[in-house]
């Protein structure tokens, strides 16, 4: 167990270092929600999209903004598991006494460290822009929902990297996989307000109940009860993780 655990710690120290030297890949990726929150939060902010709750768009279109920064950002762990692996990087640790878990386990990691600063630098953006808090009690859930989005995309992430082995299809797959799952989440308008054909697809959506988490975290208000979004994000995160292991325990490293 401590071999595992200092074997995670060493992939994580490993990537952190690497994401520390490329700045601008974080700044880069912070560039599309950011743009559309101001494009869209602060041109649209007068519209009163919860009339009876005195929500105005912008306040509302952060947490969406953030959901989408999660998404792409957890799979970005992947992207680098796959570099790794054609690089050869991932075959010569193979080769040691670590246990596939660990590389799991120090992935995971990276991705939720990553995850969580471009969230914070969002939320701060938000807040520069006119975003209002509701207070500090709904704030202590940001960081779990944080985590649990991250970490339930990771999942399938490594799913979608175990068994797809150049990056240019993993791309493909991404965009085929992660466009559906932010329109149908409810990230820009509420769920709700969803054509009757469309209602299912974000009911079965987990990003649908981990963005109206973080609404209730940061703005007090909900689609849903918040403890069904907390526990529809545990289980997805438990599932998602423990089918990312198991794909990657028993893929082929070339």
């Amino acid at each position: 167990m401590r071999l595992c655990l200092y074997a995670a710690s060493s992939i994580w120290k490993r990537d952190m270092l690497r994401l520390s030297r490329q700045k601008s890949r974080i700044l880069f990726s912070l560039f599309s929600p950011i743009f559309l929150l101001a494009f869209m939060g602060v041109g649209f902010r007068s519209v009163n999209v919860l009339p009876e709750m005195n929500i105005d768009y912008l306040s509302f279109l952060t947490p969406g903004m953030m959901g989408m920064t999660l998404l792409f950002a957890s799979n970005s762990t992947s992207l680098f598991l796959l570099w790794d692996r054609e690089l050869g990087f991932l075959k010569e640790i193979m080769v040691t006494p670590i246990s596939r878990l660990s590389i799991v386990l120090g992935r995971t990691a990276v991705g939720i460290t990553n995850a969580l600063i471009q969230s914070l630098i969002l939320l701060f953006a938000g807040l520069v822009m006119g975003m209002k808090l509701s207070g500090t009690l709904g704030f202590l859930l940001f960081i779990p929902f944080i985590i649990l989005i991250a970490s339930t995309f990771i999942g399938m992430g490594l799913s979608l990297a175990s068994f797809i082995k150049d990056t240019f299809s993993f791309n493909l797959a991404l965009s085929f996989t992660l466009y559906p799952l932010l329109f149908f989440s409810g990230a820009f308008y509420p769920v709700d307000r969803f054509p009757i054909y469309i209602a299912p697809l974000a009911y079965f959506n987990p990003l649908t109940y981990g963005i109206d988490g973080l609404r209730y975290s940061l703005l007090g208000i909900s689609s849903f009860n918040p403890v069904l979004d907390l526990g529809v994000m545990v289980v997805s995160c438990a599932v998602m993780l423990g089918l990312g292991a198991y794909l990657f325990k028993i893929s082929e490293v070339d």
